[in-house]
């Protein structure tokens, strides 16, 4: 009744241990597919591939709970293409990490007394391989305990021989094109880390300034400028002004006087000026602001270097030596005492750019690096999406993503440090500059150098696709798995490395498309939906979760809160729950193995099946063709969700319970529901597998005896349905369902038995007659039954003989008390609804609940009321 297509088996076990100990299973059950070979790709298959590049954990890093998110949704996709017969590669790698892995080891250095400085480029280097080698890349082996199933002999290092090829390949075609090149601007630099960052690595956060009003100029010719930073007034080359501004029209042209220096400088007109901000007058440091900088090309300005690298002050005078903030403390006194202060505010809050890695203050400075000319590049990457050939899903996120590659500024790629691709470029003793490929010998002589900068790690990173499957060379991995399929990354990079993966991608590869879709997810917060920080100490480690509960729980709890685009929240008691469901799955197919359940042999025709076979076995193939349809969409919670439901309460909650009368009588109506069992078991496993792969390999292979559920057939929806055979365990679902909450009702306990008698006569409940009695706990009735309740329910009558069972008059008793303060409830409720003077004032939400409170006390009262009707009359 399902296509579901079997390994040969060996004997299947009914054996189980009676709990589930994720501890003792995760671990070897992980390193033997891995032995086996399941999660190599072979790029000689005839199988249609299936890729996925892992988005690169930085070498320094450790598992968080969004590379356990991501990972486990990439594993759910590859893991059910391989079931789907698709040659399946997720390729697993490392990213070097320039500035965070330089960072770590010079922290290393310093506990020793020492700086790169006293080891030399070429043995610092050296240490920052040890380290790699040493501390690096504690994630892949956190990666093997989440279950990812990748191709680990395909795991690349960005900075390993062949990705290095590939950077310098694209990077001496790109200089060739004239669209890479050399120039002084000005850029984001962190003194701490002292390199220049780009745009998208600087955080901007709310910071407590200042503002201060400086008069400039002296008698007639004066003018007020504000500020936030004062320090930089000492490399003022001009004042503008917007040029139709009237205030200011007999300045223009003119010099006026720079406070605290000898310097005289102009006014100019500008119509990037805003006259009606401030006074409408700003300063202009050419070097120290990217706005000044571009006034300042437009006219011909100087443009003066007042810090180093380390924001400290460099321009002569009294302040030269000062760090950036005392120098700015200083020149506001200076300038109070000389009376130009006009105006100082303080706290003044503004926005301020810090370095994403150490969080300094950025100091924009003017400085000579090398840069990409993005234009065409962008173009290309926002019009492969434009016409289709890439979907970003969700599609709403679209708008983010050409937001970006639309208005993209040229991207500054060196880095002035000795940790990753030193730039290709060699100077001359006459000034000559020559870039070299990976194939030709750099110039040789005295006087030539090679370029200091190493490039920016997006530089690497965004060649991953195509270079970690042998690009430049024109390999057999190459031809098979490129272009990729998906691209799933969190949507907070689009910038960072999607659009450059797009825009190198098709440069390099003439046109092709990186990856067919991006699909793009949310980010893991805490349970109440707040950003995980460790100063806000909620930063969970997944580890201990896996420690504690199992990493199938880990992963069900990420997948089942995966909804597309969407920030995800998660915590420990939602991850319990999941482990709640883990052995909810092994005690019930404990139950079935111990009960005959077997795939052995072809399903039995439809005429032999019960009517509750016919159910369970329409239902299963339509969560296959739901499940099929999520995955498609990327729907991971969705998938997750409709399999917890089918899973806990139609196989095991229903099907399994409706079974054993039939396990219990025997013969061949039990050995239909075992095969009929063993093939429910078996596809739910299957389904089940990509997001929870531990546990259901291990029940899998038991109940089989196939070789692992890794790589058996993925089920597939055979059309059989059967809507009578729906209705009809429907009907008797909502029969057992009513006479369970009418005995809850009346403080029976579960498992007490009760009298009854069924009318099932002419209806389709009659053949269930011993599951209801067996489910719902009732015993035939006696020579003295008498029917003190009747249920009518679905056109059956279900009456019960309660005389003995409870205490009709200590129940009464408990009833009216209900009852009473339900009626309290009703009418204090109504009194507030009906207040004119309490509705004109109070908040629509409040009435809203007080119309809430006042129709539960309605529902209370008609049950309660109900309950002590159908009580015997004493």
């Amino acid at each position: 009744m399902t296509e579901n297509a079997q390994q040969q088996p060996s004997a299947p076990s009914t054996e189980l241990p009676t709990q589930y100990a994720p501890a003792d299973v995760e671990g070897p059950l992980y390193e033997r597919w891995v032995d086996k070979g399941y999660f190599a790709a072979d790029a000689k298959s005839d199988k249609p591939a299936y890729t996925i590049v892992i988005p690169p954990p930085n070498v320094t890093g450790s598992l968080h709970l969004g590379h356990a998110f991501q990972h486990t949704l990439m594993d759910a996709l590859t893991r059910r293409k391989r079931m789907q017969g698709y040659e399946s590669l997720w390729l697993p790698g490392m990213d070097h990490a320039g500035i965070a892995t330089q960072n770590k080891v010079e922290q290393q250095l310093a506990e020793e007394g020492k700086s790169r400085h006293d080891l030399g480029r070429e043995e610092f280097v050296d240490r920052v391989w040890q380290w790699k080698e040493e501390y690096g890349g504690k994630i892949l082996g956190q990666m093997r305990r989440l279950g990812d199933g990748v191709d680990w002999d395909r795991e690349r290092f960005t900075m390993d021989e062949g990705l290095s090829k590939a950077v310098q390949t694209i990077f001496k075609k790109l200089y060739d094109d004239e669209l890479i090149y050399r120039a002084e601007r000005i850029i984001n630099w962190c003194p701490r880390c002292l390199t220049a960052i780009s745009d998208i690595e600087v955080e901007y956060q709310e910071d407590d300034g200042e503002l201060v009003s400086i008069k400039y100029g002296e008698g007639d010719e004066t003018l007020v400028v504000a500020t936030t930073r004062a320090e930089t007034m000492l490399g003022d080359t001009a004042v503008a002004v917007h040029p139709d501004d009237e205030r200011y029209k007999h300045l223009v042209g003119k010099r006026i006087k720079l406070p605290l220096t000898d310097r005289a400088i102009p006014v100019v007109a500008d119509t990037h000026v805003d006259p009606e901000f401030g006074t409408g007058a700003v300063k202009v440091t050419p070097a120290h602001d990217p706005n000044d900088f571009a006034i300042g090309q437009r006219h011909g300005l100087e443009s003066i270097t007042v810090m180093d690298e380390r924001a400290v002050i460099t321009a002569h005078g009294p302040f030269q030596g000062l760090d950036r903030f005392e120098a700015r403390s200083a020149i506001v006194a200076a300038l109070r005492s000389q009376g130009r202060i006009v105006a100082e505010k303080r706290p003044y809050v503004h926005s301020v750019g810090h370095c994403s890695r150490c969080k300094t203050t950025i100091e924009p400075r003017l400085s000579m690096q090398w840069w990409v000319k993005v234009g065409p590049l962008a173009q290309a990457a926002g019009d492969a999406v434009r016409d289709g050939r890439v979907k970003i899903h969700p599609e709403d996120m679209s708008k983010r993503y050409f937001d970006w590659v639309d208005n993209m500024h040229d991207w500054c790629i060196s880095r002035q440090l000795w940790w990753g691709h030193r730039i290709p470029v060699w100077y001359g003793p006459d000034g000559e500059v020559v870039c070299v490929g990976p194939d030709e010998q750099p110039p040789s002589g005295e006087g030539w150098k090679q370029d200091t900068d190493v490039l920016d790690t997006w530089f690497s990173s965004g060649l991953w696709p195509f270079s970690t499957l042998g690009w430049p060379e024109q390999t057999e991995d190459l031809r098979k798995f490129y272009p990729t399929d998906v691209l799933l990354t969190g949507h907070d990079i689009i910038f960072f490395w999607v659009a450059r993966m797009m825009m190198f991608g098709l440069y390099a590869m003439d046109g092709e498309v990186p990856f067919r879709t991006i699909a793009l997810t949310g980010l893991v917060r805490d349970e109440r939906g707040k950003k995980m920080s460790k100063s806000f100490g909620n930063v969970v480690d997944p580890l201990d979760w896996m420690d504690k509960y199992g990493s199938d729980a880990v992963r069900f709890t990420l997948a089942r809160g995966a909804n597309p685009g969407t920030d995800v929240p998660i915590g420990e008691d939602w991850v319990q729950a999941s482990r709640n469901f883990a052995n909810k799955i092994w005690n019930a197919t404990r139950f079935a193995l111990m009960n005959g359940a077997t795939v052995q042999g072809p399903l039995p025709e439809a005429s032999k099946l019960s009517a509750t076979d016919r159910w369970i076995l329409s239902r299963l193939n339509k969560t296959v063709a739901q499940v099929d349809a999520f995955y498609e969409d990327f729907q991971f919670a969705k998938l997750s969700d409709a399999l917890f439901h089918f899973a806990w309460d139609e196989v095991f909650d229903w099907y399994v319970e409706l079974s054993k009368t039939t396990f219990q009588a025997g013969g061949e109506a039990a050995e239909v529901s075992q095969r009929v069992l063993g093939e429910v078991l078996d596809v739910t496993l299957k389904l089940l597998h990509p997001i929870v792969p531990f546990v259901t390999d291990t029940l899998w292979t038991t109940l089989t005896g196939g070789e692992s559920v890794v790589v058996a057939d993925w089920p597939q929806d055979s059309g059989f349905r059967d809507d009578a055979a729906e209705r009809e365990i429907e009907t008797l679902q909502s029969v057992i369902t009513e006479v369970r909450r009418f005995r809850a009702d009346q403080g029976l306990q579960p498992g007490q038995r009760v009298p009854a008698r069924l009318s099932l006569d002419g209806t389709a409940l009659a053949p269930h007659e011993a599951a209801i009695r067996q489910l719902l706990r009732l015993q035939p009735e006696g020579d003295s039954f008498t029917a003190t309740a009747t249920l009518p329910v679905a056109g059956a009558e279900v009456a019960l003989d309660l005389s003995g069972t409870i205490d009709v008059a200590a129940e009464r008793k408990r009833l009216a008390k209900d009852l009473a303060a339900a009626e309290k409830e009703k009418a204090q409720a109504t009194a507030k609804l009906g207040n004119e003077a309490f509705l004109a004032k109070a908040p629509d939400n409040v009435v809203e609940k007080i119309r809430t409170r006042l129709a539960k006390a309605d529902e209370d009262i008609a049950r309660i009321q109900a309950q002590l009707d159908r009580l015997p009359q004493q």
